[in-house]
């Protein structure tokens, strides 16, 4: 009703989603969405970039 459509919706509810989960993770979401994005359009699956994924790999990662 308010997504303009039923795909509307789907994609409001993954944004919904993901926001969510980063939260509860105890990650700043814009940040996850902004690395995330990034490594997609380098050729990255999303499907290891959820968040949960994403702060475990960043634990691993050495500080640069």
């Amino acid at each position: 009703m308010f997504a303009g459509s039923a795909a509307g919706a789907r994609r409001a509810a993954t944004i919904y989603s993901l926001v969510n989960s980063c939260g509860l993770l105890g990650i700043e979401p814009w940040a996850h969405l902004k690395d995330v994005l990034q490594r997609i359009t380098e050729g990255a699956d999303a499907a290891t970039l959820t968040p949960r994924l994403w702060k475990s790999a960043a634990r691993r990662a050495p500080a640069s």
